[in-house]
């Protein structure tokens, strides 16, 4: 059976490859490994949401479900008065987005392995960011959403990134019932990122 990228264990041997780009201007190197997502390069909708994403100047960030740590650690280099925090399922992916931490020379970062906000119980803060595990069902997805302002300081931003024809709409729609509010800062090459911000009602 083959792995999903949010499987916990990858069973597929493991073989390092490199990627090399620019991302918001910057050039960056990223390990990978099959058994993690789009480990031949950087997926679209990724590339989209890091030119996209809004972030705070300073704080904390989460880079939710975060593969070999791209998302994160291009905020890190990009802003290193955040602190980013990571985390993913997949201890392959957790592994390697450690070694890419170092490998970008990035401090500002902490690298956690568990399900979704398990690892971050207790912490909060001023924008989570994700490209979400799609295939692993809207139901995920959803609970992404759901659980995101148990996790988010006051006007924290939730940014996600979807493909159209994979439930935007529906993803949308989700974080404008949770929420009340929800806004497209980007739509490109058939996906779009979405925000919503935490409002406290006084």
């Amino acid at each position: 059976m083959p792995d999903h990228y949010f499987s916990k264990t990858p069973v597929t041997p493991l073989k390092i490859y490199k990627i090399r780009t620019v991302l918001r201007g910057m050039y960056f190197e990223f390990l990978t490994a099959p058994g993690v997502f789009s480990y031949k390069k950087v997926d679209k909708g990724t590339r989209i949401l890091i030119e996209s994403m809004v972030l705070p100047e300073e704080g904390y960030l989460l880079d939710l479900g975060c593969g070999y740590g791209i998302i994160g650690i291009v905020a890190a280099k990009i802003n290193p008065k955040l602190k980013v925090f990571m985390t993913d399922i997949n201890e392959r992916a957790v592994w390697l987005a450690r070694k890419n931490a170092e490998l970008n020379q990035v401090k500002n970062i902490k690298v956690l392995q568990g399900d979704l906000y398990k690892p971050v119980i207790n912490q909060k803060f001023d924008a989570i960011i994700t490209n979400p595990p799609i295939h692993a069902g809207l139901k995920t997805v959803f609970e992404i959403i759901e659980k995101s302002p148990n996790h988010l300081n006051q006007n924290g931003t939730l940014q996600i990134v979807a493909k159209t024809k994979l439930g935007a709409k529906r993803i949308a729609e989700k974080m404008l019932q949770t929420y009340k509010n929800v806004k497209e800062i980007s739509k490109k090459s058939g996906y779009r990122v979405l925000l919503s911000r935490r409002i406290y009602k006084e």
